[in-house]
């Protein structure tokens, strides 16, 4: 259980690996098809965002699994100088209307509400859009220089964005 709240490869290898431990597992449990993107020179930041970040994609699997009756989700990882980004998103049947104004006016379910406190503590932000055809969760979270983690590839990478 502590492996998945906080996997050893998230310190040793980074993000883009654990997520990639991650989803096999979850793939071969769920039988959903998962399709990861993240660049090759994504880099490392810090230990803090790559765990809100690891939490994020397994409380959006947790809710397309549970909810949405989606068998494919689609995750892709980005970043730049200012920020990193992430968004995930299924083929399911979306949230009706009515309960994703009370999402987004933040009154409702424990886990989209856990997931926009863990956000908004990096002053990042949270966007969910959601139609009979799927739904669509963005997050993006500032990132300074000093977020960066000192592999060389972080640090090339925040250099020449």
């Amino acid at each position: 259980m502590s492996y998945l709240l906080y996997p050893p490869l998230l310190d040793e290898t980074g993000l883009a690996d654990a997520l990639r431990w991650y989803l096999q597992g979850l793939q071969e449990r769920n039988r959903m098809e998962i399709e990861l993107s993240v660049p090759d020179n994504f880099g490392r930041i810090s230990r803090e965002i790559e765990l809100v970040l690891f939490r994020l994609v397994q409380e959006c699997l947790t809710n397309i699994h549970r909810h949405s009756e989606s068998k494919k989700a689609y995750i892709r990882l980005s970043r730049d100088r200012q920020s990193v980004r992430l968004q995930v998103e299924d083929e399911g049947i979306g949230i009706p209307a009515q309960k994703l104004s009370q999402i987004q006016s933040q009154g409702a379910g424990v886990g989209i509400r856990g997931m926009r406190e863990r956000v908004q503590q990096f002053q990042g932000e949270m966007n969910i859009h959601s139609n009979g055809t799927g739904t669509k969760i963005s997050f993006m979270i500032p990132i300074k220089l000093s977020d960066s983690r000192a592999t060389g590839t972080g640090e090339q990478l925040m250099a020449t964005g």
